[in-house]
C-alpha cells in the first residue's frame, strides 16, 4: 500500500477560487486583503524568482500606492479618488485598496522590489534559498541545579 501523503490536500478548490470575491466580506472569506476594495493579485515564479502582480489601473506610482514589508508580510496599498467633475453614471471603484501576503520564509526582505507599468504593480525578490533541516540531539541533565 502506498505511503500517505504528510499534508493535507483539499479536495476540492475553495468556493472563493472560482468566483470574483469583490462582493464578499473579508470576515466570511478569512482572506487579508478580499472584499469589495480588494487589489487583484497574481503571483508566480519565474527565472528564480518571485512574483507578485497587482491590478491597478489608473494610479500614480509615487502617489496613490504603497508598498511596505513588515515581519514576513508584504502590503500593497493604493488609493484612487474620484474626480466629480458632473453627475453621471460610473461603475469605477474608487476609495482605498489593501492586500496583504506572506512571503516565502528566508525572503531577503531587502531585495524586494517594485515597479508599475500599464496598469501593473509587479513586486519581484529573489526565492529564498531552500535549506536542508538539519536534525539536533538535544542533550538530556539529570535535573540538577
Amino acid at each position: 500500500m502506498p505511503a500517505l501523503p504528510t499534508r493535507r490536500h483539499r479536495p476540492l478548490p475553495d468556493i472563493f477560487d472560482w468566483i470574483d470575491e469583490s462582493w464578499i466580506p473579508t470576515w466570511l472569506t478569512g482572506r487579508v486583503g478580499t472584499g469589495p476594495h480588494a487589489i487583484r493579485i497574481e503571483e508566480f515564479e519565474q527565472s528564480g524568482e518571485h512574483l507578485v502582480r497587482a491590478e491597478l489601473p489608473g494610479m500614480d506610482p509615487e502617489q496613490d500606492i504603497e508598498v511596505s514589508v513588515s515581519e514576513g508580510v508584504l502590503t500593497i496599498r493604493a488609493e484612487h479618488s474620484e474626480k466629480i467633475e458632473d453627475k453621471q453614471r460610473s461603475e469605477f471603484r474608487y476609495g482605498s485598496f489593501a492586500r496583504s501576503l506572506a512571503l516565502p520564509k528566508g525572503t531577503s526582505e531587502a531585495d524586494i522590489r517594485a515597479a508599475y507599468k500599464d496598469g501593473i504593480l509587479t513586486v519581484a525578490f529573489p526565492l529564498p534559498k531552500e535549506t536542508e533541516a538539519v536534525e539536533h540531539k538535544v542533550p538530556i541533565g539529570r535535573g540538577e541545579d
